[in-house]
């Protein structure tokens, strides 16, 4: 038997997802656990996993970020015209070239830049945009056209077609709900809650102190404490937290056991046996998005066998109240990244891990009302790593040439996908997408 084989089967059999089957599942769970075993035991395991290979992690900015203020056409008259209390002076910004440049609260994302490390992609989107946040957030997150609708996620097509016999945290999300693009045939990923949401039995404590297990917890929810998940307070002009897109609601038995025992018990045993063994010196800021990334760098260190990490930053569906709203995300999205970066430069994985962003929209060019923007089109994604190629990619969209108001993108998003699958995961994109998209220069 190959040793991958053997350790799989012995890991399924003998941790604490086996004491579950054994203990709290009805009978007709325990036999379907059996049977996993075994059919697990036959499979094929990758050879390249998170522990020796390149990883992903994608980062949903939730809502529609303003692209246009994140990256700032500054030169352009057009924007000034269109944005009389929301556009950002030459004075003010981070620039990159003679017409564009960085928000000012991304000067670690402008380091990054300035050293070789990010790419931006302009004017991303895809043809016949749909304005709304569910079902662009669908389409983005199953790589479909607007006009079809897909019932598998563009990752778990991957985990489906490029990752057979891998463990489930192949793919592992930061969240409450598995994301609609983890959504597979043959359910695959662990999907890992909040910190302060996990149930877990905690070793014993040690002369009345807190156990290992809470106080690794509780470091975690003092960094995560300034936000509630899911949720933007009322006042503060975001509107949405987080956007998983459609749920998959026709769970087989097999599916049942893979969502509540594998997530439960991995989750709680597994990931956080690996996440304790390796505490960063690098200081993360306050925030969701911090203790997410904080997390996931813990889960890279530990050597967790996962390929795509996948974390949500939500409230950027800023239709009023706009300027204090993004600035603030734009700073907490800069400090959670720069610290997240710096500890994967202290590990020695910087060189193998590629983050990419994504928000189902950009806003509008012409500010409206309420000191906000409402729903629009084309945006900028960033990609970041010690590997990538660094630089200005796609051309930034007109801002007199608009489509209904809004931008019109020259960059399909499933060129940004097909070029990280091929080129970083080292995966097919044309059998993952369904067609070959044109690739971009940025790994």
């Amino acid at each position: 038997m190959k040793p991958t084989l053997q350790t799989r089967r012995k890991f399924l059999r003998t941790s604490m997802l086996g004491a579950a089957a054994t203990w709290t599942l009805p009978v007709f769970l325990e036999k379907t656990f059996f049977a996993l075993d075994a059919l697990a035991a036959d499979a094929l395991t990758q050879t390249v996993t998170g522990k020796d290979g390149t990883i992903l992690v994608v980062l949903q900015m939730a809502g529609g970020n303003d692209g246009l203020n994140m990256v700032v056409p500054y030169a352009d008259d057009a924007y000034h015209v269109a944005r009389p209390r929301l556009h950002l002076g030459a004075d003010q910004v981070l620039k990159i070239d003679n017409h564009i440049a960085l928000n000012p609260k991304l000067t670690g994302v402008k380091s990054l830049y300035d050293e070789g490390h990010l790419a931006i992609v302009q004017g991303v989107g895809y043809p016949n945009p749909n304005r709304s946040h569910f079902r662009s957030t669908e389409i983005w997150q199953t790589a479909s056209d607007a006009d079809r609708t897909l019932g598998e996620g563009w990752l778990g097509r991957y985990f489906d077609n490029c990752c057979a016999g891998a463990e489930p945290t192949v793919g592992v999300a930061i969240g409450e709900e598995t994301p609609q693009a983890f959504a597979a045939k043959n359910p695959t990923g662990v999907t890992f809650s909040r910190p302060e949401q996990f149930r877990f039995q905690p070793s014993e404590p040690r002369h009345g102190q807190p156990s290992a297990e809470e106080m690794f917890f509780r470091q975690l929810n003092e960094a995560g404490s300034g936000e509630e998940s899911g949720t933007v307070a009322s006042n503060t002009g975001g509107s949405i937290g987080t956007i998983s897109g459609k749920a998959k609601n026709d769970l087989s038995t097999l599916d049942f056991l893979q969502r509540t025992a594998l997530d439960a018990q991995l989750s709680s045993d597994k990931i956080l046996a690996i996440a304790r063994k390796y505490r960063s010196s690098v200081t993360y800021p306050q925030g969701q998005l911090a203790a997410s990334l904080n997390i996931i760098a813990r889960m890279i260190a530990g050597g967790l066998p996962t390929r795509v990490y996948y974390a949500s930053h939500g409230g950027f569906d800023t239709h009023a109240g706009q300027v204090n709203t993004h600035e603030r995300l734009m700073g907490e999205f800069n400090d959670a990244v720069a610290a997240f970066v710096a500890d994967l430069k202290q590990q020695g994985n910087f060189e193998r891990v590629l983050l990419m962003t994504f928000s189902e929209f950009g806003r509008r060019v012409q500010e409206n009302a309420n000191g906000g923007t409402d729903h629009g089109a084309a945006a900028p994604m960033f990609v970041l790593g010690g590997a990538i190629k660094p630089g200005l990619f796609g051309k930034y969209p007109s801002l007199t040439g608009l489509d209904h108001g809004d931008l019109k993108f020259n960059t399909d998003f499933r060129s940004v996908y097909g070029t990280v699958l091929d080129r970083w995961l080292k995966a097919p994109s044309q059998l993952v997408l369904g067609r070959k998209f044109p690739a971009l220069a940025i790994v």
